[in-house]
């Protein structure tokens, strides 16, 4: 069994009816054996469970925001948002209002961008190690380019999706094109954000006409979704179905492949005062849970917040000061990942 905070809440309420002298009850590895009745064992093994939910409890998280409109700001904080890092970035002198993605990459370097054009790869150390202008790269120069999305991929490449003039490229790390796709040219060629599905397959937002788009390696339309809403960001869930936050449409839709609505929040998250703005970045968690990017909600609002199937608010990132009322983008680092960025910046303190 995977040790993590539901399985051990589920032991530590198995052992204590053991423990009390309950008869035992299916588990979830199959039916209940009837156990030695030495209590002493099992009142250890409770102790134990207790002590795994205390550190399960405890997993650090980490988070990465990017925000402009202002505040012009890259940091990684605590959970509690108090800043371990950050990183002034050009903003409104760059011709840039909006930083519309953010990736921490496994080296512990950030991709970034801080113009509509340029994308920046930057050490925690504050060195810039590898950049890529779209506006005069393979053949843009004089035409309207700007990039909402990028990724790094796993060979090492990186994925930039132009938006103007219409493609997805893949790029080695001189700038070389090794793969293109283009886009349909029915305004969905003007894109926001852009994300994998297990697949490899691109699923790429565009704001007008309000659609969901998925496009295969060979830049075949394998799947779609009209919201009619000037969307942001489209995720493929492990059930197979695709969140989507809606921007303008203050809703986030959870949708079937057949397109059928099954899950969704608009306008408030019932039972809270939480006002939904500009739906932006999304990311689902190993638990099930959703991670929302709130933008453009007002001082009143949080930023970001984790909410549970049953649309219980269960954490909340609410940095006026440090982000204002643009952050639309974000990334939420595991224990794995805040440990090993622990480390790193702790190296650069030495």
């Amino acid at each position: 069994m995977r040790v993590n905070a539901r399985n051990c809440h589920w032991l530590s309420r198995s052992l204590q009816r053991l423990a009390d002298g309950e008869r035992p009850r299916s588990t979830p590895l199959g039916q209940a054996t009837n156990f030695p009745g030495v209590k002493a064992n099992l009142r250890f093994l409770l102790v134990l469970s207790l002590l795994l939910i205390a550190v399960a409890a405890k997993a650090e998280r980490l988070v990465l925001v990017s925000a402009s409109y202002g505040k012009n700001i890259i940091a990684i904080t605590d959970r509690d948002g108090d800043v371990i890092w950050s990183h002034k970035t050009a903003g409104p002198q760059q011709g840039h209002a909006g930083h519309h993605d953010v990736h921490l990459l496994p080296n512990g370097n950030i991709l970034y961008h801080d113009s509509w054009t340029k994308l920046t790869e930057l050490t925690l150390g504050k060195k810039v190690v590898w950049t890529y202008d779209s506006a005069s790269m393979n053949g843009n120069k004089g035409k309207r380019v700007d990039v909402h999305a990028f990724a790094r991929l796993k060979n090492g490449n990186t994925s930039i999706v132009e938006s103007g003039v219409g493609r997805i490229i893949e790029v080695d790390k001189n700038g070389k094109i090794v793969h293109e796709i283009p886009m349909k040219k029915d305004g969905r060629q003007h894109t926001r954000w852009v994300r994998f599905t297990p697949e490899g397959n691109h699923l790429v937002t565009s704001e007008n006409p309000g659609v969901v788009t998925e496009y295969n390696r060979k830049g075949e339309i394998v799947w779609e979704y009209l919201i009619n809403t000037r969307c942001y960001g489209a995720i493929r869930l492990k059930n197979g179905n695709t969140l989507i936050a809606s921007g303008s449409g203050h809703s986030v839709v959870e949708v079937t492949p057949d397109k059928k609505v099954v899950w969704e929040i608009k306008d408030k998250v019932s039972g809270t005062d939480i006002g939904l703005g500009w739906m932006t970045a999304l990311q689902e968690l190993k638990n099930g849970n959703f991670i929302i990017g709130n933008c453009h909600a007002g001082e009143a609002n949080p930023q970001i917040f984790e909410i549970t199937r049953d649309k219980k608010v269960v954490w909340e990132f609410d940095e006026w000061e440090l982000v204002g009322n643009g952050l639309a983008v974000w990334q939420i680092l595991n224990d794995k990942q805040s440990k090993r960025l622990r480390k790193k910046l702790a190296k650069l303190k030495k």
